[in-house]
């Protein structure tokens, strides 16, 4: 899952610590005095383990609707295919 937002300069709150089977990525990201800023574009990635797709999704997304920006944006149509497939 990847937060997408085009401003800058966006102070980013509430980023996790990673686990064992969970972690966010930086892309677009800026360290300015100790706080993590929007830099354009993709920004922050929160990715899971679970012992299902739609486990590891619902986790991803969980973690994703912690982290908080203003214009934070993300798709919520991710992993339905592969979603679909593990259902039959």
């Amino acid at each position: 899952m990847i937060y997408a937002d085009g401003r800058y300069d966006d102070v980013i709150e509430n980023l996790p610590a990673e686990t064992e089977d969970s972690k966010v990525f930086h892309a677009g990201t800026q360290l300015v005095a100790g706080e993590v800023l929007t830099n354009g574009g993709r920004v922050p990635g929160s990715k899971a383990l679970g012992d299902s797709v739609a486990n590891a999704k619902s986790r991803a997304y969980d973690i994703a609707k912690g982290i908080g920006y203003r214009q934070g944006q993300y798709r919520t149509d991710i992993g339905y295919r592969a979603i679909a497939r593990e259902t039959f």
